[in-house]
């Protein structure tokens, strides 16, 4: 029971409220959904980047590698400025969809270096350019290139170069919940001394401009010169103060105060509201306009002004600490905050991380796995994000302001008025993605179950909320569109998390049975809005794999035909032997879940038996030996013959039921045996049927394919030259690398071709690649599915690995094998090189690089470079998961009670 786990188990008994405080501020408000009142539903050019720093944000705020608190009311963030940037630097650049060649994507150098579950201590870095921020030049050169090119970087532009750049260093350490100590570090690594202005900032989120609050607005004041005060009626006073002599200085500059309120004048050209505004603090420094702020030193945006010329390699450091007056009691003065209590409070923390972190990840793991694991944690609770909206009031306009354009009234979310979201939720990536998506937030759960239980639990049943998941059952996939079709995750997830915190025995049945009541009633809108002929053949958009197939998948298809999906089908099914399993579970405590799983073993059986037989021979192609999707026109199927993960889906939906659970239930066992003797013609394909000498009578196997197709899809997916790459598996296969599919429709014709990095097509449902590249989450889907087929098949059950290598391995090896593989793309080579950074030498040279880590969308097929969403810890971080499963079985002896307490999950695991 480390210090950290004795503060979460406090939170989560409400003894202290340590999470009230964390990097719940997002990267990017600009450009979201929320912040779009548009008619024509541009949010990027309704509310670009230019604007971001005049206008005041409706639903939440930005800021750099900063903190607020969890309803995002007062913020606390970092703002810079070289002496020749035209903007101060407040926030992350990026180009939006309309400007990225590749659609939207962040251009700045950050790092998410630690944290732990309470934020008790967390560490990131910025890399600021000493040379003028290369606004223009990336704007101009990714404007002329074309989806067949490469994005151009920051790192090509040669701002970096000769390392002349500041790296910028945040910590935060709690002293208390209400009390975070705040150290900046900034280190000129160039060779020349440079200037570098400092602004600690300190703002209250815009709540009472929209007319809809009666509440007084929050106010800041000076109180002396080291002290900025932040009354809220909610909130209390909080203080933030600076020590009061910093290297090279006493003190800081001065004090400056504006209000959070748009600048009226520069954006419409119409009279301010206030006289001072939200955009004052550039106008000061950069400008030079000494009017812009408020000589009352009174507002609700302050901040300290510092001034440097930094020498090569000095390190400036500058102290700050936001407290409660409530909880901390009113300091007599600065001194007393700071000093020798200051760093001891700091290093606590740091050590109490550090304990933390040796306690989760596993003993034996090399210095460089650890770092990999340590900095995917960091990065996943770096991306927790207080996410307010309110689709009601969004819809309705607010008061205080002319009402939205009428195309809003049935425009973007419009049937999703009972949303309302005011919660800290995991993102997938708080840039690019800063706001939550259903089938991320299950996949990042896993990595989370590990840090933080309650957490985890938490945020799955939060979807699920009656204020979140549509009346009809549907749960909202993301803000771009709440009523998309994301694949059926959440009670994998839960059954997962379910399992991870907690040995045999000692789980959490409550959060098993309040998530399954729930999940009943998604699972029904599934049946009765995606089986469109009721075959048990399933639809429903893209399934989170954009642009694999032929067709925009999430849209009718232009002549009429019907797409019988075998990702959407195998989805479904996938989902009840997964409600099979939870009911199994449920029911060994209390005989009334027996019926139910009754009815979702029927459901899987029906499901399964639809995919190998609807139509002669269901989406089976016995030549190819694949699941591909089918094309019915008129009565005549006709096959998708893309060999993608869509036909390994398939693979994903198995489940084990022991016979002795069997033994327990004798209501669903009778049930089950009449099935078997009555519905032989449902029953006969089935792989559950199939015995397996020494397997036959202590478990049964549900699964799609049979032994044999099992056999024939894994030689596709371990055969190198088709989906096995060195760094996992692929979203589609090499093969059609020099053979592409095509489909000649009518006067038209439409092609899928192998594309390892970003994609060269138009793209049907965002700015990623699924013809190629490699994906976290069905890699890790894979991997468990492999493990669940060991479990029934074990050593029986070997599979040559690579295809034509003359190496057979038993399926759990397979698993362990492509789990080393996505490892690989995180940790060092021979000559100290990351696949994840492609070619760029820095990270494999440079001492200040070489330690730091991005954790993509997705990577590069052939090389492991990554792409995409750069900060995308959120699933990525299943790359915790992974080093775990090469780990863990190479131990000769765990004495530590957390190293076997893995050992057990992962058996549990392939139960």
């Amino acid at each position: 029971m480390t210090a950290e786990r004795q503060r979460l188990l406090a939170d989560s008994r409400r003894e202290l409220n340590w999470k009230r405080w964390g990097p719940y501020l997002a990267e990017r408000q600009w450009g979201t959904v929320r912040e779009d009142y548009s008619a024509d539903q541009d949010v990027w050019n309704y509310f670009p980047h230019d604007h971001a720093r005049s206008r005041a944000y409706r639903w939440g705020e930005d800021g750099l590698l900063g903190i607020c608190d969890r309803e995002c009311r007062l913020c606390f963030a970092v703002a810079l400025w070289n002496g020749r940037d035209p903007i101060l630097k407040e926030r992350l650049f990026g180009l939006n969809s309309h400007e990225g060649n590749h659609g939207e994507d962040v251009k700045e150098c950050y790092f998410y270096l630690d944290s732990t579950p309470t934020h008790s201590y967390m560490k990131a870095l910025y890399k600021y350019p000493q040379a003028e921020f290369p606004y223009r030049e990336l704007l101009a050169k990714n404007g002329r290139r074309t989806r067949a090119d490469p994005e151009y970087e920051i790192l090509e532009t040669g701002v970096f170069d000769d390392e002349r750049y500041f790296d910028v260093g945040v910590e935060y350490a709690k002293h208390g919940p209400n009390d975070m100590l705040i150290r900046l570090t900034v280190v000129n690594r160039g060779p020349d001394p440079a200037p570098l202005t400092l602004l600690p900032t300190l703002w209250f989120r815009n709540t009472w401009s929209w007319g809809r609050s009666t509440d007084a607005p929050p106010r800041m004041s000076s109180a002396a010169a080291h002290t900025i005060i932040a009354d809220h009626p909610v909130l209390g006073r909080f203080r933030l103060s600076a020590t009061p002599k910093v290297v090279g200085q006493r003190g800081a500059l001065a004090q400056l105060f504006t209000e959070n309120e748009t600048n009226h004048e520069r954006l419409f050209v119409t009279p301010n509201r206030a006289p001072y505004v939200k955009d004052a603090f550039h106008r000061y420094v950069v400008d030079g306009e000494m009017e812009a702020v408020s000589p009352e030193r009174v507002g609700t945006k302050a901040a300290f002004l510092y001034k440097w010329k930094v020498a090569p390699t000095q390190a400036v450091v500058l102290d700050l600490r936001l407290s409660s007056d409530e909880e901390a009691g009113e300091p007599s003065g600065t001194q007393q905050a700071f000093g020798y209590a200051f760093d001891r409070t700091l290093e606590d923390r740091k050590r109490e991380a550090n304990e933390f972190y040796d306690a989760l990840i596993p003993r034996q793991s090399s210095p460089e796995e650890y770092r990999v694991a340590r900095q995917a944690y960091a990065g996943l609770l770096w991306t927790k994000q207080a996410y307010h909206f309110a689709v009601r009031e969004w819809l309705e306009g607010d008061p205080a302001f002319p009402p939205p354009p009428s195309e809003r009234k049935d425009g973007r979310n419009y049937q999703w008025q009972h949303l309302y979201n005011r919660d800290v939720i995991s993102m997938p990536d708080s840039w690019e993605y800063p706001w939550y998506a259903s089938w991320d937030v299950a996949f990042q759960m896993l990595p989370f179950a590990r840090l933080d239980p309650q957490f985890a639990k938490d945020q799955l049943i939060l979807l699920l909320r009656e204020w979140y998941t549509h009346p009809n059952g549907q749960i909202p996939a993301y803000e771009f569109e709440f009523g998309e079709v994301n694949p059926p995750m959440h009670a994998w997830a839960a059954w997962r998390v379910y399992k991870l915190t907690g040995s045999r025995g000692a789980r959490d049945h409550m959060f098993l049975e309040r998530i399954f009541h729930k999940l009943l009633v998604n699972f029904s809108w599934w049946v009765n809005r995606k089986d469109a002929d009721g075959n048990n053949i399933f639809g429903g958009g893209f399934l989170g794999l954009d642009n694999i197939g032929v067709f925009d998948r999430n849209k009718p298809l232009p002549t009429g035909e019907y797409l019988e999906q075998a990702d959407g089908t195998a989805w479904m099914a996938f989902y009840a032997s997964t409600m099979l399993s939870i009911a199994l579970e449920l029911a060994t405590q209390d005989p009334a879940y027996e019926d139910m799983a009754s009815k979702f073993f029927e459901h899987f059986v029906a499901i399964a038996d639809a995919m190998n037989t609807v139509g002669g021979s269901g989406l089976w192609n016995e030549n190819d030996g694949f699941y591909y999707d089918q094309l019915e026109v008129g009565g005549v199927r006709r096959p998708m013959r893309v060999r993608s993960i869509v036909g390994l889906i398939c693979l994903i939906a198995c489940e084990n039921i022991e016979q002795s659970t069997i033994d327990k239930l004798p209501a669903f066992k009778k049930r089950m045996a009449w099935f078997l003797e009555n519905r032989g013609d449902l029953a006969q394909r089935l792989a559950y049927m199939t015995e397996s000498e020494g397997h036959a009578h202590d478990r049964r196997l549900l699964a799609i394919p049979s032994r044999e197709r099992l056999i024939r899809v894994l030689s596709y997916v371990l055969d190198e030259s088709e989906f096995l790459s060195p760094y996992g598996v692929r979203s589609l296969s090499k093969v059609h690398e020099s053979k592409p599919f095509v489909l000649d429709e009518g006067d038209s014709q439409s092609s899928v071709r192998y594309a390892p990095g970003e994609s060269d097509v138009p793209l049907f449902g965002g700015n990623s690649n699924w013809r190629g590249p490699i994906w976290f989450p069905i890699n890790y889907l894979l991997i468990e599915a492999l493990e669940r087929y060991h479990h029934y098949y074990g050593n029986e059950l070997k599979i040559e690995c690579p295809t034509g290598s003359g190496r057979f391995m038993d399926l759990d090896e397979v698993a362990r094998e492509l789990a080393s593989r996505l490892c690989r793309i995180f940790l060092p080579d021979a000559e100290g090189k990351r696949a994840c950074h492609g070619t760029e030498e820095r990270f494999a040279e440079h001492a200040n690089w070489r330690d730091l880590l991005l954790f993509y969308e997705y990577f590069n097929g052939d090389t492991g470079r990554g792409h995409g969403a750069s900060h995308q810890t959120g699933w990525t971080a299943l790359v915790t998961r992974c080093l775990e499963k090469v780990a863990v079985p190479h131990a000769v002896s765990r004495p530590s009670e957390t190293l076997r307490a893995i050992t057990e999950s992962e058996l549990e695991a392939k139960r």
